[in-house]
């Protein structure tokens, strides 16, 4: 049985059935593998090489770094209406969390008794009514607030409005339900979003709605 062509010797010949003419100059053949070896080795450091963000010098975070919650554009004092009563008494505030998954209070408790009506803020679209682990939501997109728009929503409501009903400040979306939550009594729980970032619904308000009596939080207990 023949023996096996060398490696140079068949790249010698490779290199004339491609390219024709003469044999190319004989080669060690410790210089052919470190040619055949250094475009690889040069691919290997060029994609495993750490490279900036686009757009800034700024390095990467290191591992196990909590990622702050992403910046957002301010929030318009759109609403012309409070979603129960006047002026409702806040049992909890919004407690921003620190993180997006962190704990937190991602919206405020507005006390008022069971069967109140419950009323959209601003004018908007009924992105969903239903039924949410037993408890009836109301999500409303309001309108002209940006991209992705501003959504309210509210909870627990007997529900009158189904998905994409117009609304306007002030129309009725249900009653109050008295299904039990960790209010100290019956509380309309109010939230605000864009995008994915948990907003202080509160901040829809202008002044002269939140100066339209008094206001205090109640105790947890």
């Amino acid at each position: 049985m023949p023996d096996e062509m060398p490696d140079e010797k068949r790249h010698q010949m490779i290199h004339r059935l491609t390219h024709g003419g003469t044999s190319p100059p004989r080669v060690r053949p410790w210089r052919a593998l470190l040619l055949c070896l250094l475009p690889a080795l040069l691919l290997t450091a060029w994609t495993t090489a750490p490279r900036a963000a686009p757009g800034g010098d700024t390095a990467p975070a290191p591992p196990g770094a909590v990622e702050p919650v992403p910046a957002v554009e301010p929030v318009p004092a759109v609403a012309r209406a409070w979603p129960v009563g006047l002026r409702p008494l806040v049992a909890r505030a919004w407690e921003p969390p620190p993180t997006p998954y962190a704990r937190g209070h991602r919206g405020v408790d507005l006390s008022a008794p069971a069967g109140s009506p419950v009323r959209a803020v601003a004018p908007g679209r009924v992105a969903f009514a239903g039924r949410v682990a037993g408890r009836g939501v109301v999500s409303i997109e309001l309108t002209g607030t940006g991209d992705p728009p501003l959504r309210t929503t509210y909870e627990p409501v007997r529900t009158s409005v189904r998905k994409g009903d117009a609304v306007t400040a002030g129309t009725p979306l249900g009653t109050l339900e008295a299904t039990p939550s960790h209010c100290p009594a019956a509380c309309l729980h109010w939230g605000l979003r864009r995008g994915d970032s948990y907003l202080d619904p509160l901040s829809l308000l202008p002044p002269w709605l939140l100066r339209r009596g008094p206001s205090r939080l109640l105790p947890l207990a």
